[in-house]
Parts: C-alpha cells; sequence; structure tokens
C-alpha cells in the first residue's frame, strides 16, 4: 500500500508525462503530416504520367471511356506538349513562388551582375537538361508502359552517384554499390518482352528513352546542388520551367509537329490538366520538403515508380507480369535504401 507521499509523487510523474505527450504531439502530428503531403504529392504526380501515356496511345479509361492516341510518341509531339502543359505551369508557378519568396524579382535581376554570371550559365543549364529530360521521358511513356518507363528513369540515383564521385569526390561506400546493383538489377526484369503490342524496335527506343532521361536527370541534379549553394530554390525552380517552355516552343518553330491534322479539344483538356497536377504534385512536394526535409522526402519519393504502376492499372488497365511487378518493387526498394543512407548520414552530421 503506497503512502500519501508515494501516491503524491506518481501523480505528479503521470502529470508530467501527460504533459510531455501533450508537448511533443504537435511535433509528432506535423511530421506525419509532412510526410502524407509528399506521398499525396507522388500519388498526384501520377496522374501526370498516366495522361500522357492517355495522349500518346487509346486506353479504354476506368473501363467507362475510350480515350487516347491523339499524337504520335514522337520528338516533334513531346515538343508539343511539353509546350502545351508549361504555358500554364509557368504561369501558376510564378505567381506562387513570387509570393513564397519575395525577394526572388530582386535575385533574378542580380544574376545579370557580372559577378554572378557562374550563376546564371548553371540555372539556365539546368533549364536546358529539364527540357532534353522531359522529352526524352515523354517519348519513354508514349512507347512503353507507364510504370515501366518511370522505374527504368528512376535509375537516376546510380547515375547520380556516380557523378558525385566524378566531380565531388563522394565515393559511394560499399552498401550503396551493393544497393546500386539492387537497382539495376530491377530495372532489367520490368523490361517487356516483344509481342504484337510491343516491338522490340519499340521497346528498344523506349528504354533508350527512359535511361537516356535518367542519364540527364542525373546531371540536372549534379548542376542544381552546386547552383542552389549561392541560389535560392524557388527563382531556380522557375527559371528551369521557364526555359523548358522557351525551348520547346522554340524547338516547334524549327520541328515542327503536323498541327493540321490534330484534335485540338482533347490535347488542351489533357494539357491542362496534366499542368494543373503537375503544378500541384510540385507545390505539395516542396511544402512536404518544408516539413519533413529533402533526405525523408525523397525516401518517401521512391514510391512513385510502383504508385505509377498502381495508377496506370486502375484508371488505364495497364497490366504487369509477375516479373515485372518484382523489378518495380526492388527499384524502389533499392531507390529508398539509397535515400535512407544520406537520411541517416545527415542524421549523424547533425548529431
Amino acid at each position: 500500500m503506497p503512502t500519501p507521499q508515494e501516491l503524491c509523487l506518481i501523480r505528479l510523474c503521470k502529470l508530467d508525462v501527460f504533459q510531455l505527450t501533450i508537448k511533443s504531439s504537435p511535433k509528432k502530428l506535423f511530421i506525419v503530416l509532412g510526410i502524407l503531403t509528399v506521398l499525396l504529392s507522388s500519388f498526384v504526380l501520377t496522374f501526370h504520367n498516366v495522361t500522357v501515356r492517355v495522349l500518346f496511345s487509346e486506353h479504354l479509361v476506368l473501363g467507362l471511356f475510350l480515350l487516347g492516341g491523339y499524337v504520335k510518341p514522337d520528338l516533334q509531339n513531346s515538343f508539343l506538349l511539353m509546350f502545351m502543359r508549361m504555358l500554364l505551369v509557368v504561369p501558376l508557378m510564378a505567381s506562387l513562388s513570387f509570393k513564397l519568396y519575395p525577394s526572388a524579382g530582386k535575385e533574378l535581376k542580380d544574376l545579370f551582375n557580372p559577378d554572378r554570371r557562374d550563376i546564371l550559365i548553371q540555372a539556365f543549364g539546368c533549364g536546358v537538361l529539364m527540357f532534353v529530360y522531359i522529352a526524352s521521358l515523354y517519348i519513354a511513356i508514349g512507347l512503353i508502359p507507364t510504370g515501366i518507363a518511370l522505374t527504368l528513369f528512376f535509375t537516376y540515383p546510380v547515375f547520380t552517384a556516380l557523378l558525385s564521385w566524378r566531380f565531388f569526390g563522394d565515393r559511394p561506400t560499399l552498401f550503396r554499390w551493393l544497393v546500386m546493383a539492387i537497382i539495376l538489377v530491377g530495372s532489367a526484369l520490368t523490361i517487356p518482352q516483344s509481342s504484337a503490342t510491343y516491338s522490340s524496335h519499340t521497346i528498344a527506343i523506349g528504354i533508350f528513352a527512359s535511361f537516356g532521361a535518367g542519364i540527364i536527370y542525373a546531371f540536372y541534379c549534379i548542376i542544381a546542388q552546386k547552383c542552389l549553394e549561392k541560389f535560392h530554390p524557388v527563382p531556380f525552380t522557375w527559371i528551369s520551367f521557364a526555359s523548358t517552355l522557351m525551348l520547346s516552343g522554340i524547338s516547334l518553330l524549327f520541328w515542327p509537329a503536323a498541327i493540321a491534322q490534330l484534335d485540338w479539344t482533347p490535347l488542351w483538356i489533357g494539357s491542362i490538366f496534366s499542368g494543373l497536377v503537375s503544378f500541384i504534385g510540385h507545390t505539395l512536394n516542396n511544402v512536404g520538403i518544408r516539413m519533413v526535409g529533402a533526405s525523408t522526402a525523397s525516401i518517401i519519393g521512391s514510391s512513385s515508380p510502383a504508385l505509377t504502376a498502381l495508377v496506370a492499372w486502375i484508371t488505364i488497365s495497364e497490366t504487369l507480369n509477375v516479373i515485372q511487378s518484382v523489378g518495380i518493387g526492388v527499384v524502389t526498394l533499392g531507390i529508398a535504401l539509397l535515400s535512407a543512407e544520406g537520411f541517416i548520414k545527415s542524421l549523424k552530421i547533425g548529431s
């Protein structure tokens, strides 16, 4: 039987624990909300990829509507879809960016000073790389299943790690070498076999375009990492998107699409929808990064290939065989492990 003093001490301890739980709950809730925000961002962005797939090839959407196949999956039409999408995204991003970061206008003007010329070149160079990798990824999505195209594209952390070793001296650890090998093995499992639906020529171009997009995006990440040491990410992102809009417009002047034969109404509807979900997805991702940090967000973002395959299966009945599904799972796991290594390293540095 506890004494009155002991009962009083027990009550005080319970009160302290309760107060500590109340104080820590908002922080835990904030982290949970951040994780859900990044996950929602990845989910929303899958609809952009599926929309591009439908614009390139005909599908039975939700088992109800036969839609798609409005343009051929070639370079000129990739430029066209990119231009139509960016016409919406760039102004929307500008309106939000300059509200989130009021000094963005001043930083953009300062880029034209002689001492900031190198930053301007790097930022515009990233815009050029964004233009190239999006065009390549569009072609890949048009030629091979969406989930597979995204999975092969998401091998880019392997190339980023190799480029970091080359340019920053960040030699991969044994663990990283093993994980990179896992990612490449998983990506090999996803490669489709030639069939009546996909010829060997089509598959080869789709694979080349997916891997090419991933390699270009790895270069984008490396240059962006260098540029963002001296330049804020908000105006930097806007420059990348604005450069993509400008370059896609210029490309259409030199390599015009056969616009006389196009059905413009569904193309504009699809482009506006993909532009909106792209804008919402990137905005949610940036909000999530502010809430949980870039390392945690990258771990959650590794779910994108699997989410894309799932959404493509639900919306347009795009099926994968067991081996391809395993391959997507292996690549997703590998990307998560690579991201987790960076997260653990940042925790050790922080401590």
